[in-house]
């Protein structure tokens, strides 16, 4: 997963005085149940955390087919660390 250097010095840049925070969509993981915000299509010099995992094409397509919406960073850090794990 990509770190920015303002995360790493624990500043959360969304917060930095001048910047206008990027809209973050308010989510609930439909695989979890747990409560998160999707970065996807927000801010292009900031992506969203889901682009630091890495998948592959037919897992991807798995998590398509079976999960009509993102899922959350605890999720996809298991399902990317485990390929067998279920979807």
């Amino acid at each position: 997963m990509t770190v920015s250097r303002m995360q790493k010095l624990g500043k959360n840049p969304d917060l930095e005085p001048g910047r206008a925070a990027p809209s973050r969509r308010a989510t609930t993981c439909p695989r979890c149940g747990a409560p998160f915000a999707c970065g996807v299509g927000a801010d292009p010099a900031t992506p969203c955390f889901c682009v630091g995992y890495a998948l592959g094409a037919e897992r991807l397509a798995e998590l398509r087919a079976k999960w009509s919406d993102c899922l959350c960073a605890a999720c996809l850090a298991a399902l990317a660390a485990d390929p067998e794990r279920a979807a």
